[in-house]
Protein backbone atom coordinates (compact mmCIF):
# COMPACT_ATOMS: atom_id res chain seq x y z
CA UNK A 1 0.00 0.00 0.00
CA UNK A 2 0.88 3.61 -0.50
CA UNK A 3 -0.22 7.10 0.43
CA UNK A 4 -1.46 8.70 -2.78
CA UNK A 5 -1.76 12.35 -2.38
CA UNK A 6 -3.39 14.61 -4.81
CA UNK A 7 -5.67 18.06 -5.20
CA UNK A 8 -9.28 17.18 -5.33
CA UNK A 9 -11.84 19.76 -5.88
CA UNK A 10 -9.54 22.24 -4.58
CA UNK A 11 -8.74 19.94 -1.15
CA UNK A 12 -5.51 18.02 -0.74
CA UNK A 13 -6.50 14.65 -0.42
CA UNK A 14 -4.67 11.17 0.70
CA UNK A 15 -5.56 7.99 0.91
CA UNK A 16 -3.88 4.52 1.25
CA UNK A 17 -4.07 2.52 -2.28
CA UNK A 18 -2.16 -0.24 -4.16
CA UNK A 19 -0.26 0.52 -7.19
CA UNK A 20 -2.84 -1.22 -9.34
CA UNK A 21 -5.72 1.05 -7.86
CA UNK A 22 -7.41 2.87 -11.01
CA UNK A 23 -8.07 6.61 -10.32
CA UNK A 24 -12.02 6.04 -10.47
CA UNK A 25 -11.49 3.33 -7.79
CA UNK A 26 -9.74 5.66 -5.58
CA UNK A 27 -11.84 8.24 -6.08
CA UNK A 28 -14.54 6.60 -5.24
CA UNK A 29 -13.68 4.18 -2.30
CA UNK A 30 -10.69 6.01 -1.39
CA UNK A 31 -12.19 9.40 -0.93
CA UNK A 32 -15.85 8.70 -0.76
CA UNK A 33 -16.23 10.44 -3.88
CA UNK A 34 -19.07 8.45 -5.80
CA UNK A 35 -20.39 10.99 -8.55
CA UNK A 36 -17.75 9.65 -10.82
CA UNK A 37 -19.42 6.49 -12.02
CA UNK A 38 -17.95 3.00 -13.09
CA UNK A 39 -19.76 1.65 -16.26
CA UNK A 40 -17.67 -0.41 -18.22
CA UNK A 41 -13.91 -0.79 -17.06
CA UNK A 42 -13.00 -0.69 -20.36
CA UNK A 43 -12.62 3.38 -20.74
CA UNK A 44 -15.49 2.70 -23.76
CA UNK A 45 -18.18 4.67 -21.92
CA UNK A 46 -17.40 7.90 -20.28
CA UNK A 47 -19.04 7.65 -17.23
CA UNK A 48 -16.34 8.42 -15.42
CA UNK A 49 -14.42 11.18 -16.53
CA UNK A 50 -12.87 13.56 -14.68
CA UNK A 51 -9.98 16.54 -15.11
CA UNK A 52 -7.01 15.78 -14.29
CA UNK A 53 -5.24 19.55 -14.19
CA UNK A 54 -7.40 20.96 -16.76
CA UNK A 55 -7.69 17.93 -18.97
CA UNK A 56 -10.72 15.25 -19.62
CA UNK A 57 -9.70 11.77 -18.63
CA UNK A 58 -11.03 8.68 -18.16
CA UNK A 59 -10.43 7.71 -14.88
CA UNK A 60 -11.01 4.03 -15.69
CA UNK A 61 -8.00 3.98 -17.68
CA UNK A 62 -5.27 5.66 -15.26
CA UNK A 63 -4.20 4.74 -12.13
CA UNK A 64 -4.34 6.72 -9.02
CA UNK A 65 -0.03 6.86 -8.24
CA UNK A 66 0.10 8.02 -12.13
CA UNK A 67 -1.94 11.13 -11.19
CA UNK A 68 -0.11 11.82 -7.97
CA UNK A 69 0.39 15.80 -7.02
CA UNK A 70 -2.40 16.28 -9.65
CA UNK A 71 -5.11 19.08 -9.63
CA UNK A 72 -8.13 16.51 -9.90
CA UNK A 73 -11.99 17.81 -10.48
CA UNK A 74 -14.71 15.67 -10.17
CA UNK A 75 -18.49 15.79 -11.09
CA UNK A 76 -18.62 17.28 -7.17
CA UNK A 77 -16.33 19.92 -7.71
CA UNK A 78 -18.53 21.51 -10.91
CA UNK A 79 -21.44 23.07 -8.70
CA UNK A 80 -21.13 27.23 -7.76
CA UNK A 81 -19.27 28.04 -4.81
CA UNK A 82 -22.54 28.96 -3.13
CA UNK A 83 -23.71 25.19 -3.51
CA UNK A 84 -25.99 26.15 -6.62
CA UNK A 85 -25.57 23.73 -9.91
CA UNK A 86 -22.83 25.08 -12.25
CA UNK A 87 -23.47 26.25 -15.69
CA UNK A 88 -23.84 22.95 -17.45
CA UNK A 89 -25.10 21.06 -15.15
CA UNK A 90 -28.02 23.65 -14.95
CA UNK A 91 -28.05 23.45 -18.94
CA UNK A 92 -28.29 20.03 -18.40
CA UNK A 93 -31.41 20.08 -15.96
CA UNK A 94 -33.59 22.56 -17.41
CA UNK A 95 -33.43 20.69 -21.47
CA UNK A 96 -33.72 17.32 -19.59
CA UNK A 97 -30.13 16.22 -20.74
CA UNK A 98 -30.61 13.09 -18.41
CA UNK A 99 -32.71 10.27 -17.52
CA UNK A 100 -31.51 7.54 -15.60
CA UNK A 101 -28.27 9.70 -14.68
CA UNK A 102 -25.78 7.41 -14.83
CA UNK A 103 -23.85 9.16 -17.64
CA UNK A 104 -24.57 12.08 -16.62
CA UNK A 105 -21.32 13.11 -14.25
CA UNK A 106 -19.13 11.68 -17.04
CA UNK A 107 -21.31 13.75 -19.47
CA UNK A 108 -20.88 17.48 -17.28
CA UNK A 109 -17.10 16.91 -17.01
CA UNK A 110 -16.73 16.28 -21.08
CA UNK A 111 -18.73 19.10 -21.83
CA UNK A 112 -17.12 21.38 -19.71
CA UNK A 113 -13.78 20.22 -21.15
CA UNK A 114 -14.89 20.64 -24.69
CA UNK A 115 -16.69 24.44 -23.85
CA UNK A 116 -13.35 25.09 -22.50
CA UNK A 117 -11.68 24.21 -25.69
CA UNK A 118 -14.48 25.41 -27.91
CA UNK A 119 -16.61 28.16 -25.95
CA UNK A 120 -18.93 28.31 -28.82
CA UNK A 121 -19.43 24.42 -30.78
CA UNK A 122 -21.64 23.94 -33.74
CA UNK A 123 -24.10 20.79 -33.20
CA UNK A 124 -21.98 18.75 -35.30
CA UNK A 125 -18.83 19.54 -33.12
CA UNK A 126 -20.80 18.75 -29.94
CA UNK A 127 -22.11 15.42 -31.03
CA UNK A 128 -18.34 14.73 -32.11
CA UNK A 129 -16.83 16.22 -28.63
CA UNK A 130 -19.30 13.40 -26.76
CA UNK A 131 -18.45 10.24 -29.02
CA UNK A 132 -16.94 8.72 -25.98
CA UNK A 133 -19.93 9.29 -23.90
CA UNK A 134 -22.34 6.69 -24.04
CA UNK A 135 -26.07 7.20 -22.92
CA UNK A 136 -28.27 4.49 -23.17
CA UNK A 137 -31.30 6.39 -22.64
CA UNK A 138 -32.18 9.98 -24.48
CA UNK A 139 -31.22 9.59 -27.45
CA UNK A 140 -28.99 12.63 -27.14
CA UNK A 141 -31.35 15.12 -28.63
CA UNK A 142 -31.53 16.87 -25.04
CA UNK A 143 -27.85 16.52 -24.34
CA UNK A 144 -26.88 18.35 -27.22
CA UNK A 145 -29.36 20.77 -26.81
CA UNK A 146 -28.44 20.94 -22.94
CA UNK A 147 -24.73 21.38 -24.65
CA UNK A 148 -25.41 24.11 -26.60
CA UNK A 149 -27.48 25.99 -23.95
CA UNK A 150 -24.04 25.95 -21.68
CA UNK A 151 -22.43 27.67 -24.40
CA UNK A 152 -25.34 30.29 -24.77
CA UNK A 153 -26.53 29.30 -28.05
CA UNK A 154 -30.23 28.24 -28.78
CA UNK A 155 -30.28 25.00 -30.37
CA UNK A 156 -33.76 25.75 -31.73
CA UNK A 157 -32.00 28.86 -33.82
CA UNK A 158 -28.81 26.95 -34.81
CA UNK A 159 -31.00 23.95 -36.09
CA UNK A 160 -32.49 26.60 -38.21
CA UNK A 161 -29.73 27.60 -39.59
Amino acid sequence: MTKVTMTVNGISQSAETEGRTLLSAYLREGLGLTGTHIGCDTSQCGACVVHVDGVAVKSCSIFAQDVAGSRVTTIEGMANEDGSLGVVQQAFQDHHGLQCGFCTAGMVMTTSALLKGNPRPTEQEVRHGLEGNICRCTGYHNIVKAVLAASGQDAVAMAAE
